[in-house]
């Protein structure tokens, strides 16, 4: 993972300095650095609407009781995108941009999917996990000791 990320960290800064000289020379200057400033811009707008949209479909999905697992991914992917499109570059505005596609982050979240095995550790959102009933793994229920016994807070008292 760690020569991933450096190989991404030496090739991004390449790429962007490559396409702001390349753009730079064919509209300018002045066109190029705007051009940066809008895509940021409008990058927002779009990020802010589409957010907007998914924290009520999360709040909608969890009010039934099934995990929001697609959804929080999907907002995972529009605050990257968000980042992307904040950094000055036009190859980190045209990912940040893709990640706004909702049918690209769909397929990048079923790939993810693939790759990822939930397990549910509680019960407050056992509908969501897994593709299908036979795919859940429930923890299993705690049985009581039989020589435990609750007490109401006003049947008991430390002396």
């Amino acid at each position: 993972m760690g020569r991933i990320l450096f190989i991404i960290f030496l090739i991004v800064p390449i790429i962007e300095i490559g396409l702001f000289i390349m753009l730079g020379e064919a509209i300018g200057l002045w066109p190029t650095l705007l051009g940066v400033i809008a895509t940021a811009l409008i990058g927002s707008m779009v990020i802010r609407l589409q957010g907007s949209s998914l924290i009520e479909e999360i709040r909608t999905t969890s009010a039934s009781g099934i995990m929001p697992a697609k959804q929080l991914a999907s907002g995972m992917m529009i605050g990257i995108a968000g980042a992307l499109l904040l950094t000055p570059g036009y190859f980190t505005d045209t990912i940040g941009f893709l990640l706004l596609v909702p049918k690209i982050r769909n397929l990048i979240y079923e790939e993810i999917k693939k790759r990822i095995s939930v397990v549910a550790t509680s019960s407050s959102f056992e509908a969501g996990f897994g593709a299908n009933q036979n795919e859940r793994e429930m923890p299993q229920k705690r049985k009581l000791d039989e020589d435990i016994v609750d007490l109401d807070p006003k049947n008991w008292r430390n002396d």
